[in-house]
């Protein structure tokens, strides 16, 4: 069904393949899991984190706040939380770069 060959179309996700995809280091995202509430990767059996879309639609964000808004990591807690947003155009606009920025990714 997907239009892109290349995108993944999985439930769920390894570090490695997180990494791959948003261009961050896995240390990086173990990192960002003890100061960001949103990304709780689940656990396979073996212990392995196991990212789903969601986790990597905030990894995304978490990205784009920090490397390209220039926000620190405590205002980019407060932005992901909802503290300090902007208007709804605002919101709109930012969801609208999102999505573009994570179709570049996954093509």
């Amino acid at each position: 069904m997907s239009s892109n060959p290349h995108q993944p179309s999985k439930l769920f996700y390894r570090i490695g393949e997180v990494s791959r995809l948003s261009g961050l280091e896995p240390y990086v995202l173990r990192y960002w899991e003890t100061e960001f509430p949103q990304l709780r990767p689940d656990k396979g059996k073996s212990g392995q984190r196991l990212y789903k879309k969601k986790d990597l639609d905030h990894i995304l964000r978490i990205k784009q706040l920090l490397y390209e808004e220039g926000y620190t990591i405590s205002g980019a807690k407060k932005k992901m939380s909802g503290g300090q947003g902007g208007d709804v155009e605002d919101v709109i606009e930012t969801a609208k770069k999102e999505l573009r920025e994570i179709l570049e990714i996954l093509k």
